[in-house]
């Protein structure tokens, strides 16, 4: 009878499929969080991508919207370990800024299963047409949230306010349902549509408004209900209306005006991430935001002169910053 070895006899580890996320900003660890806090198990399945060598075990903390702190340790996969770690990831979350997307994800990408699922969660819009010929056969699905958040220090966010976050397909198959749930469950006041792309546009028709504006005019976002602003506002949503419907998506404009008021007065006392982006010296995601309409508005021919000025003074701004 043939001798059998305990290595034989000893059942294969199964390593589990991980989720992994692709910037390590206020987003990215307040999405980490809330996915970590689901069980013991989600917890180690989640890590970060690092731009280090070598890979490390990190304390993060995290203070909630009722002042409570956590720390949980993050594994964070550096290039060394990309061959190896990435290979079994089943969820790319990106979270970087909307400028830095297409090169975070070529990075990575040769790393990558070939099922591996790809979420956009970042401001403005550009990037899911960007990068469509680079992920291949993957699937792709976008998201946007308005939760607040903070970076206190490199690993401590604090979550600063309540808010929506809206995820759903755009490219290849739906997420599987185990992950769907996964990120529906734990992050706070998420749910998933089918038809993504109307409330990306939605989204932006706020952020065309309310950031450069606040950027421009160096004030919080509860300035912008003066009168003085109105028109400014008006024209900027209209043009993104008329250049949606020739994108083909029909947007109605009152609603949406009326919707950048309500954010003006809920945020009131907030700064922008476009005014706090200039206050930093920091590039900005003007292009992926008014810059998103003009690039629409080009490829039918359609004017868009409010957010051509807008646009055109943030990279004014821009051009001065001293460092």
């Amino acid at each position: 009878m043939p001798s059998i070895s305990s290595s034989q006899l000893a059942p294969k580890q199964i390593v589990p499929k991980q989720i992994t996320i692709l910037g390590a900003g206020a987003i990215g660890q307040l999405i980490y969080h809330q996915l970590a806090k689901a069980n013991i198990q989600t917890s180690k399945r989640l890590n970060f991508i690092s731009k280090a060598a070598q890979s490390a075990v990190i304390p993060v903390k995290f203070t909630a919207l009722d002042g409570q702190l956590s720390t949980r340790h993050a594994k964070f996969i550096g290039q060394d370990d990309y061959a190896l770690e990435l290979a079994n990831t089943e969820l790319l979350v990106i979270c970087v800024k909307a400028y830095q997307v297409k090169a975070a994800l070529n990075s990575v990408l040769p790393y990558l299963p070939a099922d591996t699922h790809i979420l956009l969660l970042h401001n403005g819009m550009g990037p899911h047409l960007d990068v469509q010929a680079d992920i291949v056969n993957r699937s792709l699905s976008l998201g946007t949230t308005s939760q607040g958040a903070l970076r206190v220090d490199r690993y401590h966010v604090i979550q600063t306010g309540a808010g929506l976050t809206q995820l759903g397909p755009f490219i290849g198959a739906e997420l599987n349902e185990e992950l769907k749930a996964l990120l529906l469950s734990n992050i706070d006041q998420s749910t998933w549509h089918t038809d993504i792309l109307p409330l990306l546009w939605q989204k932006l028709a706020i952020n065309v408004a309310i950031n450069p504006l606040t950027a421009i005019h160096n004030c919080p976002n509860g300035e912008l209900a003066k009168i003085e602003y109105r028109d400014t506002i008006h024209n900027a949503v209209n043009e993104l209306v008329e250049v949606a419907a020739a994108d083909g998506l029909k947007l109605e404009l009152a609603p949406l005006i009326e919707r950048v008021y309500q954010v003006i007065e809920l945020t009131a006392q907030n700064f922008s991430s476009m005014h706090q982006d200039v206050y930093h010296q920091r590039q900005t995601e003007i292009d992926a935001i008014n810059g998103f309409v003009l690039k629409r508005a080009k490829a039918h021919r359609v004017p868009a002169p409010v957010n051509q000025a807008l646009a055109q003074q943030i990279k004014q701004l821009e051009a001065k910053y001293t460092r």
